[in-house]
């Protein structure tokens, strides 16, 4: 496989010294009447929404306690399709007892015009509750009334949190047009933070100075932007707020009292601390709670790997994942034992534990999965791992394993974890290891059918998966059955299904099929039969239709091999009058393989095409290639076969 660099346009703002004063910042702009008489935005006119105003206000005290101010205020063209503007949510972090973030002052409105006045709608209620997901979040939930085309959306707020380390990072681009959005950060001259700026719109108001500020010596970080785009979202990206320009504060150093302390920690100092964690390096040190759970049997087993992927089994067999995702362990490896349920940590860290027990060298890999964002490998932080994995070496050789899924492998694991890189802590050092799926993941679709004299089809249709589809595909089944049967076949085909079945097959692969009959693939014309042989599997268009410039690199979550094989028997007495052409092409590196090849044997043609897809990520620079192939693609698997009477 080949592996590709990932480049971020992203800098540290340290001495970033530069002010642009004629610039006024914290300065909320009054309503203005022609805001509701806008049609359209002026930046891109289908947008159904745009950001007329928004500021974000990071204010540390002097008792190095924070307030955060946020002022949010939308323009609303087209409500139907602007509904993340109308539904808010605000997260509050509860560590513990007094350690709690509090949400202040929250006032909301909706504003339309009536009569050529402004008449407010003020948000009477919101709702607050525990987060489904982490119990150390709080939600406060509300809906804006009385929105129509045209309305003005508008809250405001304000945060008082005691977490002065490391700060959210702030999106500065959106998914509709900005008109003005500002980052404001001030904190006392004795706390030294990095400013951790990525993406490639620069602000037009910049300042970055030592001054005066609410009666003290403060350090202030000041951004201003005006009039952006709405951010693109391109297919084939993980997470777009990976590339999306944002900012991040986060605490390097404090000199309080004639005394310089510093926070800037290496990995191996996030290593050591997790180490002496009670609800990390703690739970790996609980060799006897597992002492005798492992069935003697797969001790024995002589094959190290072999004997790794019967323990990954045993774990994933006889314990289940709470779909709660965590470095650490919070009700303990004890717990999950007893239960049988837990968070990833505590069953990854047991199957580490079991690894070891069986005389396996394991340690944990912590990483941050794919929604949570790309580690910033140059600002170690405990705060960025939010995900461990089981990471083994035999042989010379690095093996991945995560049992939060019931159809993973060794080397096969869910896609929210294979985010580029995590740090593999041993006793001795923390190691940075890329993390992939190395094997491909393969596709089976095949049909067997045959053509009538009645022009009609009648045949036998399935769908193989292999490695990473097969874990996603069986996921999807068993969350929901019915559901997952109806969204990618009954809708998808339009012609009647029978026998429909899905399920595991004995090889870890994931399989569905059905029979089918239907009138609707061939063309009558002149007592001949015309249809395309690839029948329901053929699709007019493709995916790789971007047309502005690829900003973004391309990813997937599995390098993969996509085969389709239809077989067709026609009636007697009929012949083929012609038949497709095949082709093969490839880039010249191999990256990408396509190949269209048609056989005939008698009153059965057979027609195979397979797309191969060496890797999981490309750079950008690959997106013509990708598109000039699929274009090929779509017009070769778009040839038709004529049948007539011999």
């Amino acid at each position: 496989m080949k592996i590709k660099l990932l480049t971020l346009f992203s800098f540290l703002l340290f001495g970033f010294s530069f002010a642009q004063k004629d610039h006024k910042f914290l300065d909320t702009p009054k309503l203005d009447i022609n805001d509701l008489r806008k049609t359209k935005s002026t930046i891109k006119e289908d947008a159904p929404a745009e950001v007329l105003y928004r500021s974000i206000h990071y204010y540390v005290r002097k008792d190095y306690e924070m307030e955060i101010t946020v002022v949010d205020r939308v323009k609303i063209y087209n409500k139907n399709k602007a509904e993340d503007f109308l539904n808010k949510e605000i997260t509050l972090y509860e560590a513990q007892a007094g350690r709690e973030e509090k949400l202040s002052s929250l006032k909301a409105y909706t504003y339309n015009l009536e009569n050529d006045k402004i008449v407010p709608t003020k948000v009477e209620k919101d709702s607050k509750f525990k987060s489904t997901e982490d119990k150390h979040y709080n939600i406060v939930k509300f809906a804006f009334p009385n929105v129509k085309d045209g309305s003005v959306v508008e809250y405001s707020y304000t945060i008082f949190s005691p977490f002065v380390f490391e700060m959210p990072k702030i999106m500065i681009e959106d998914d509709v047009p900005i008109v003005y959005t500002e980052y404001v950060f001030d904190t006392p001259k004795e706390l030294g933070y990095s400013i951790n700026y990525q993406g490639s719109v620069l602000p037009k108001y910049r300042v970055s100075e030592e001054k005066m500020l609410y009666g003290s010596d403060y350090r202030t970080y000041r951004f201003g932007y005006e009039n952006l785009k709405d951010y693109l979202e391109e297919k084939y990206v993980k997470n777009s707020n990976n590339y999306r320009t944002s900012v991040r504060a986060e605490l390097n150093s404090t000199y309080i009292g004639n005394q310089f302390k510093s926070y800037s920690l290496s990995w191996e100092d996030v290593r050591k601390q997790m180490m002496e964690d009670e609800d990390f390096g703690g739970a790996l040190k609980k060799e006897s709670v597992i002492k005798d759970l492992l069935p003697a049997e797969i001790k024995q087993i002589p094959n190290e790997t072999k004997k790794a992927e019967a323990i990954l089994k045993f774990v994933q067999k006889n314990y289940t994942w709470n779909n709660i995702r965590r470095a650490n362990v919070e009700d303990g490896i004890k717990n999950l034992i007893k239960t049988k349920v837990g968070n990833s940590a505590e069953i990854n860290i047991l199957l580490i534990l079991l690894l070891k027990d069986a005389g396996i060298n394991a340690s944990p890999l912590v990483l941050s999965t794919v929604d949570r964002g790309l580690i910033a490998n140059y600002m170690p932080s405990i705060t960025s791992l939010n995900y461990v994995i089981a990471c083994i070496e035999s042989n010379g050789k690095l093996y991945t394993l995560d049992a939060t899924s019931k159809l993973s492998s060794i080397n096969v694991i869910p896609p929210r974890a294979v985010n580029y890189n995590g740090f593999l802590f041993t006793d001795k050092e923390a190691k940075q290891i890329n993390i992939v799926n190395p094997e491909k993941s393969d596709t089976y679709l095949q049909v067997d059918a045959q053509l009538e004299k009645d022009a009609t089809f009648s045949g036998h249709f399935t769908d193989r998966d292999t490695k990473v589809f097969a874990m996603l595909n069986s996921e999807e089944y068993e969350h929901d059955k019915e559901t997952y049967q109806k969204d990618n076949y009954k809708d998808r085909y339009k012609f009647p299904l029978s026998n429909l079945k899905s399920g595991i097959l004995n090889d870890n692969e994931f399989e569905t099929s059905f029979d089918f009959t239907s009138d609707t693939f061939v063309d009558g014309v002149g007592g001949k039969f015309i249809f395309n042989p690839l029948l329901f599997l053929y699709t007019k268009n493709h995916d790789f239709d971007q047309t502005e410039e690829r900003k973004n690199p391309i990813e997937f979550i599995s390098a993969y091999n996509k085969n389709k094989k239809v077989t067709i028997t026609i009636p007697e007495g009929y012949k083929f009058e012609n038949i497709p052409s095949s082709k093969k092409f490839k880039t010249e590196d191999d990256a990408i393989i396509y190949s269209y090849v048609v056989s005939q044997e008698g009153n059965k043609i057979t027609v195979e095409s397979n797309m191969l897809i060496a890797d999981s990520f490309f750079p950008k620079e690959y997106y013509p290639a990708f598109k000039q192939i699929f274009d090929a693609v779509t017009k070769y698997e778009g040839q038709l076969v004529t049948v007539v009477k011999k």
